[in-house]
């Protein structure tokens, strides 16, 4: 009879660390997959991060988060002139090299408060290898909301040994872009607002949207407090996205690949397999050979 009592506690105790295990890897993995920071949280692991200013170098300079190292927003385009298209490869490598970043650092980025540009430089992050990447929610102007430090000071870091490691499912092309429009297994997300998706206006020579896109605004991504934005909540980015199915791979473009890096961020949070068109509708619209829709002929 002891013996029984025993086993059956011994078996009780096992059970229950097995399902204390299972929730402590469940908590890990919702965690892991949280890719927004909160200005208290970073404040208390400031150490821990390589933190990225998407701001311009005036504005970096004038004052940033302590240790933070610039990499302004307009450095991760290409020709940013002519379309959105992602910086190369060889000049990427040389950046990333001289602020000390490689394929495995522990990375922040932040900009001013608007989260456009903060998610544009997440993305390219992505795109390029990097895997442990958040973003400051509320960037510098949530920062500054109460009293935290603030340096001038221009940190000196050790260049890293990064090598170029482009992660191709984080970034659509024309070609996997055009191969989409056939393939009913792919979504298409125009991040414009309504009325640029609809053509009544455009960036390009061009009027309408992609062939078979829908369109989920980048704005409908993020909600304001004050003059600083923050991503919406989970709940509510499920709500946002909850007709498109999980198993389909999601393409997304806007007119440089800018203001669509917030859906991706959104998506990524929500466990999609998602890429960004960085070239967008600044390529897309002014190529007559490429399917559109026009909703409102010009």
């Amino acid at each position: 009879m002891k013996y029984c009592v025993k086993t059956f506690f011994i078996g009780k105790t096992r059970q229950l660390l097995l399902i204390l295990s299972f929730i402590a890897v469940v908590q890990t993995a919702q965690a892991d997959t949280n890719l927004r920071i909160s200005a208290d949280t970073l404040q208390n692991q400031l150490g821990q991060w390589i933190l990225l200013d998407a701001r311009p170098a005036e504005a970096y300079q004038a004052g940033h988060l302590p240790g933070a190292l610039n990499f302004p927003v307009s450095d991760t385009y290409a020709h940013q002139k002519h379309n959105g298209k992602i910086i190369e490869p060889v000049q990427m490598q040389q950046r990333l090299r001289a602020l000390g970043v490689d394929a495995t650092s522990a990375v922040v980025v932040y900009d001013d408060g608007q989260m456009l540009d903060a998610a544009r430089l997440f993305w390219t992050l992505e795109v390029y290898g990097l895997n442990k990447v958040k973003v400051l929610n509320q960037g510098f102007g949530g920062w500054q909301k109460v009293p935290r430090p603030v340096s001038q000071d221009l940190p000196q870091v050790q260049p890293s040994n990064y090598v170029t490691n482009i992660n191709s499912k984080r970034l659509a092309t024309r070609f996997t872009t055009l191969l989409a429009t056939q393939n009913p297994n792919q979504v298409i997300v125009d991040a414009r607002p309504l009325e640029a998706y609809l053509g009544k206006v455009s960036s390009a020579k061009r009027y309408g949207h992609i062939l078979k896109a829908i369109n989920i605004p980048a704005s409908h991504n993020l909600s304001q407090d004050l003059d600083v934005f923050s991503l919406q909540s989970l709940d509510t980015l499920k709500d946002l996205y909850k007709d498109i199915p999980k198993n389909n791979k999601v393409i997304l473009y806007c007119a440089i690949g800018r203001i669509s890096a917030t859906n991706y961020l959104a998506l990524r949070e929500l466990g999609y397999d998602v890429a960004n068109y960085d070239a967008s509708w600044k390529e897309w619209g002014n190529d007559f050979a490429l399917p559109i829709t026009t909703p409102i002929q010009h």
